[in-house]
């Protein structure tokens, strides 16, 4: 399936269909298994992963069978499809596909759709009590969006598919919209002037209830543990006349901006379980975040995978995850920042380039760069991106082997600097490979 069906992960814009009715044919040739099974649905810019993985091990903490359907996957296909994080057996894959091939040339599905089929099959016949389905892109014509979800999450809007989902927040945050769906919660993570009139018109002509997160929580950063693997945070419920903080909260999801993801979990916890039978403790709720990569197995996002010195992973591809990561190196103790950096075809690299360039020079720190390419048709050539970078003044030396440019950076490295793996979630998938 990999070869033989259009695949963003791989070809990028050729693979993208703006037009959800395959996957409507799609369900219903396979029985409707979207409508057999309870669920979240969560959209946005940024963010969307990380809510999502939370989400999924704060119900697993609570007792639940919890699917969970996320892309794109980093090492391994069935990473996508999850039930209390266990990925789906190979053989459920073999057995779909072997089912089903001559439905994919009938319908001329795309890898995408055929993987939302797999996953809402798999979910409706294991039977799970609630499913967190996060959105491939945008979401008013996402094939996900044929559920009808108990809630639906918006993270925020940012600049990034802008050539399919248009080049204002304002168009951005309609498409984003198309997930609201009439009488069903929404919570939106961040009140943006940009998008806020937006997401208010559609909820209201879709009679949908809608809160926004960061007005009714306040997250807070308590501290980082020495090695960066942990976030210590408390968090304040604004809606309490008489609230104190809660203190000393951990989440194994490290990057402060996780304080936006927290406060929008928070929120959507709280809707849930105030317009369903799900039941919730706090103690459950704290425990799902303290324990989200144990349960979930997320990975890439802010993750050490060595310490002395210290290598942190960061899919960091788009401007507002660009500049939550530079927020957070800002925060952080080093001596030298060496860099890893390769991207896709289809970002805008030179402005990205130029932009951590002058940031990192602000850290006022020693850095240096080292240039690679994700192993993906998309991938960006890394001579291509060395001559970019020289163009605009930044030396580096370029590996066509992630992992042979992480090498060369810590055996360069002083006990006390920092490696950063950043870029396309590609480049992240190669460097976590075994």
């Amino acid at each position: 399936m990999f070869a033989q069906l259009p695949m963003y992960h791989r070809i990028g814009a050729a693979a993208y269909k703006a037009d959800i009715q395959p996957t409507i044919d799609m369900m219903a040739a396979l029985g409707n298994p979207e409508r057999k099974f309870k669920s979240i649905h969560v959209a946005g810019t940024n963010g969307k992963g990380s809510v999502s993985h939370f989400l999924a091990s704060i119900l697993q903490e609570s007792g639940y069978k919890v699917g969970l359907y996320t892309s794109p996957h980093l090492v391994d296909f069935r990473e996508r499809i999850r039930i209390n994080g266990e990925m789906i057996p190979q053989q459920a894959v073999v057995d779909f596909v072997d089912h089903n091939r001559q439905l994919f040339a009938d319908l001329s599905l795309s890898f995408f759709e055929m993987t939302v089929g797999m996953a809402f099959g798999y979910f409706a016949k294991e039977k799970v009590d609630i499913a967190i389905v996060e959105v491939g892109m945008g979401g008013r014509l996402d094939s996900t969006n044929v559920i009808t979800p108990l809630l639906s999450v918006i993270t925020n809007i940012g600049l990034d598919h802008t050539q399919f989902l248009g080049d204002t927040l304002e168009k951005i945050a309609g498409e984003k919209a198309g997930i609201i769906k009439p009488g069903v919660p929404v919570v939106i993570g961040e009140t943006q002037p940009e998008t806020k009139p937006v997401f208010e018109r559609v909820a209201a002509e879709r009679h949908a209830p809608i809160t926004f997160a960061d007005q009714h929580w306040h997250v807070r950063t308590s501290a980082v543990n020495r090695d960066e693997s942990r976030l210590l945070f408390d968090v304040l419920d604004l809606d309490m006349a008489d609230a104190e903080w809660r203190c000393g909260l951990v989440s194994q999801l490290a990057g402060s901006y996780q304080l936006k993801n927290l406060a929008t979990v928070f929120e959507a916890i709280s809707v849930l379980c105030r317009n369903s039978q799900f039941s919730i403790l706090n103690s459950q709720l704290e425990k799902g975040i303290a324990h989200v990569v144990d349960n979930t197995h997320l990975h890439g996002r802010w993750q050490v995978i060595d310490n002395n010195p210290l290598t942190i992973c960061e899919t960091a591809h788009n401007a507002p995850g660009i500049d939550a990561m530079l927020s957070k190196l800002a925060t952080m103790q080093f001596g030298a920042l060496h860099v890893i950096y390769g991207c896709v075809n289809d970002k805008d690299y030179r402005k990205i380039l130029s932009h951590l360039h002058n940031e990192f020079s602000r850290l006022g720190k020693p850095f240096d760069w080292r240039f690679s390419q994700p192993s993906v048709p998309r991938g960006l050539p890394v001579a291509d991106l060395q001559a970019a970078a020289a163009g605009l003044g930044i030396s580096g030396d370029k590996y066509i082997s992630v992992k042979e440019a992480i090498r060369e950076a810590r055996a360069a490295a002083n006990p006390h600097d920092l490696v950063l793996v950043t870029g396309s979630i590609f480049l992240i998938a190669d460097a976590l490979a075994e």
